[in-house]
């Protein structure tokens, strides 16, 4: 087993970097002050060998909104057979294509072997509590894998005018408590500590036991004295280590998080322990 496993990796590669959206990538690279650049699946997975941790890599479909090409679930699950002792894959569908979104879930999780499913309500305009997407979510909890939703402010249209169209309104966390309540059996991943409503994303975990939150595309040092607090205590066992990769270092998170206060216990299971439980990799490895 690996020392750590981010959860929340995108392709850095060509077809996610640029061919899904060039422009609405730099604008995200330059806001968190990164130049855009490229790799390939081989240097990806190099890096993360070298690190010693495994990456959750997410597919892409958010073109009903936004016109752009998807990252597909075949190109994630590649990746996967590839470089199977580095990435796990998540696959994405675009809840807008209806029921072809609730057949492209169940073959992505049965016939490619993704392990869960991560969603961009902001990239792709919509509500999560909105009924007409219910199916999906069904879906997902009879398929018994995670779901992942994009929470609070985004690089991407960040710090241009208009922010590329993009609304933020759809990340507010509390969208999810919907999700969270009707959905019990469903484990549901708030991406980001959720700024600036990061307190109701504390309160909505610690709420309901089925909700999860990842501390992707921050430097650990800046999280705010709440983050930190209900991680080391109450929230332990559902904070989950993720780097939001390429946007944001793997390298930088893991340096900045050896920097801030946590138990040693909390250190393994925000790192590890949480994720292994989470996707069931005892389970998988028998």
């Amino acid at each position: 087993m690996p020392r750590a496993i981010d959860m929340h990796v995108h392709p850095g590669t060509q077809e996610y970097v640029i061919d899904a959206g060039a422009e609405l990538h730099r604008h995200a690279f330059e806001y968190l002050g990164r130049k855009l650049e490229v790799e390939t699946g081989a240097e990806m997975a190099a890096l993360y060998r070298r690190l010693d941790i495994m990456g959750v890599v997410f597919a892409w479909d958010a073109e009903t909104a936004t016109g752009l090409p998807r990252v597909s679930n075949d190109y994630v699950a590649g990746l996967v057979r590839e470089f199977p002792d580095v990435f796990i894959g998540f696959a994405s569908v675009d809840p807008w294509k209806g029921k072809w979104a609730l057949k492209e879930v169940e073959r992505a999780i049965v016939e490619l072997g993704l392990r869960g499913v991560k969603f961009q309500p902001i990239a792709q305009a919509f509500y999560p509590n909105d009924r007409r997407f219910y199916p999906l979510w069904a879906e997902c909890a009879r398929l018994g894998v995670p779901v992942v939703f994009h929470v609070g402010i985004t690089g991407l249209g960040a710090g241009v005018r208009g922010g590329d169209g993009l609304h933020l309104k759809y990340a507010q966390p509390l969208h999810l408590d919907d999700v969270a309540a009707d959905f019990p059996e469903l484990t549901i991943i708030g991406a980001h500590p959720a700024w600036p409503w990061q307190d109701e994303m504390l309160a909505i975990a610690l709420h309901k036991t089925n909700v999860y939150f990842d501390l992707s595309g921050w430097s650990p040092k800046y999280f705010p004295p709440s983050l930190l607090r209900y991680t080391n205590s109450l929230l332990q066992d559902r904070a989950l280590f993720g780097s939001d990769y390429p946007f944001f270092s793997p390298e930088r998170w893991l340096r900045d998080f050896e920097t801030i206060d946590l138990k040693p216990e909390v250190r393994e299971k925000v790192l590890f322990t949480n994720a292994r439980k989470l996707l069931r990799l005892d389970e998988a490895s028998r």
